[in-house]
């Protein structure tokens, strides 16, 4: 989209906060909107607008984009008579940044086109960190037009902007990431508690271990805290949680096995239910270290 757009942003937790705040840094005319009040004093002190309610927000808005906890969240948003596609103008884009089902994704594509709304699914990957630094991994589904209509503000946020297919194929790609991710961070807990029962000094074992094969983004962003059970929140194992619920109904829904990933969604949920929902998803570590009689 070509020269400063006015945009509604909502959502303005964790990740979205310091997304709005490079769209604001970048010259648009941003309008923050958050269901608490306090994020979006913050925005508006960072150089936001307050955007007031959704439907304010987006009636002069070029682009709206949301970046919601779930599924519902999104649906509501979108479809509510107080929300973005019966207040928004005809033409106005709509990117979605949650992270939702697929099929939800491809719902609300077909209801915008109904209602004169472009929209595109553009879930990001690269948590807290990668939303501070710009540096997100973002994968996108809509049509060709619409896609190249988001890519200039897509490239303020993050780096990798890769458009894999129609709509509802950024959130398939984003269920395989974290099917990925989940899989990755037990991999790495296990590896940390095993190291540590045989006394070898982790640090150093990490260091070698990120530069070989076993290297990973998982292990460099998240392998130091780890190490010294810093679980503050990047990523909520609650949201995790309910990435992996939509990763093994989509695998159900075409036939998919994914025995590995079935697995780790089950020790994800026993995680939350013993009440670590809002820590930080490395800390798996913590199931490990239970499992193994070391908690």
């Amino acid at each position: 989209m070509a020269g400063m757009s006015t945009v509604a942003f909502i959502g303005l937790g964790i990740m979205g906060a310091p997304m709005a705040k490079h769209l604001v840094d970048a010259g648009h005319d941003v309008l923050g909107v958050n269901r608490s009040r306090e994020p979006v004093e913050r925005f508006v002190e960072a150089g936001g607008r307050d955007g007031g309610t959704v439907a304010e927000a987006v009636a002069d808005a070029d682009v709206v984009i949301t970046m919601l906890p779930d599924s519902p969240d999104v649906t509501a948003v979108a479809l509510g008579a107080d929300g973005i596609y019966a207040n928004a103008k005809k033409g106005a884009l709509h990117i979605d940044c949650s992270t939702i089902r697929p099929d939800t994704a491809r719902e609300l594509a077909e209801a915008g086109a109904s209602a004169g709304i472009r929209v595109v699914d553009a879930p990001v990957s690269g948590g807290e960190a990668g939303a501070k630094e710009a540096a997100l991994s973002i994968m996108v589904g809509g049509s060709d037009d619409d896609v190249a209509a988001a890519r200039p503000l897509l490239e303020k946020v993050g780096k990798t902007i890769v458009h894999v297919g129609p709509p509802g194929s950024g959130q398939t790609v984003k269920a395989a990431n974290q099917l990925i991710v989940a899989g990755t961070l037990e991999l790495v807990a296990e590896a940390i508690v095993f190291l540590e029962a045989h006394g070898v000094a982790t640090e150093a074992a990490l260091e070698v271990l990120g530069g070989g094969l076993a290297g990973s983004t998982v292990l460099a962003r998240k392998g130091a805290g780890m190490l010294v059970r810093e679980f503050s929140p990047g990523f909520r194992v609650d949201l995790h949680h309910k990435d992996l619920g939509i990763v093994t109904a989509a695998a159900r829904e075409r036939g998919v096995a994914i025995p590995l990933g079935a697995h780790v969604a089950q020790l994800v949920a026993a995680l939350r239910a013993q009440g670590h929902g809002d820590l930080d998803h490395s800390a798996l570590l913590k199931l490990v270290e239970q499992l193994s009689g070391r908690g």
